[in-house]
């Protein structure tokens, strides 16, 4: 009987535990080590967050430069990277490549008006409802089909991205831009323009 009662604990332990360490599976925190963490810390260095060289210990810095990520972009600001938290760092981190490939050289203002762009997009019905989607339509934004995309993208970019996030959109909610010297499309000459910022024409 005792043995029946003990497996019969066990059997529930198992129902118990495994469930919650299976929700922490991918979480990084402090006192973690190990190139995720080193990851991680690139990231947090490449968007001006942690000012310090990658260790690949998740230390006090760490959390702290995780937890001004999480209040800027609207996560629970825990200090931990999780799925939610790591998942806006990839999509920040896809922003700024666009903003770095298509307006690096024209003003911030101009910069945040192209990642307000990519925003707009992603709010509106016309276009499709993620980053990833949004970026990757075809033809949609020059950067990603000749390969500027794949450059590293400077510290303005991501601060450009932070100001769009938070509401800031000099494109005055346009859903295009182009440059008008450089524009080879005839379709895009009929949009409805609403400023020029630097080199580019924001229109609907």
């Amino acid at each position: 009987m005792k043995k029946i009662i003990a497996a019969g604990w066990t059997i529930l332990l198992l129902f118990v535990f495994v469930p919650q360490v299976e929700a922490q599976e991918g979480l990084l925190q402090q006192e973690e080590e190990g190139p995720k963490v080193t990851e991680l810390q690139q990231s947090l260095v490449h968007m001006g967050y942690l000012h310090t060289n990658p260790t690949g210990y998740y230390g006090p810095l760490t959390n702290n430069a995780v937890q001004e990520f999480q209040s800027d972009f609207g996560l629970a600001v825990d200090g931990k990277a999780g799925e939610n938290t790591l998942q806006k760092l990839n999509e920040v981190n896809k922003l700024a490549r666009v903003v770095h490939g298509e307006a690096r050289g024209e003003t911030f203002k101009g910069q945040v008006a192209v990642a307000a762009v990519i925003q707009n997009r992603i709010q509106s019905s016309e276009f499709p409802g993620t980053i990833e989607e949004v970026i990757k339509e075809k033809n949609a934004f020059t950067a990603v089909q000749d390969g500027q995309y794949n450059l590293a993208p400077d510290r303005t970019a991501y601060r450009a991205v932070k100001e769009a996030w938070n509401g800031y959109d000099p494109s005055k909610g346009s859903h295009y831009y182009y440059n008008p010297v450089l524009a080879t499309s005839d379709w895009i000459w009929t949009r409805t323009a609403n400023l020029q910022i630097g080199k580019h024409v924001f229109a609907d």
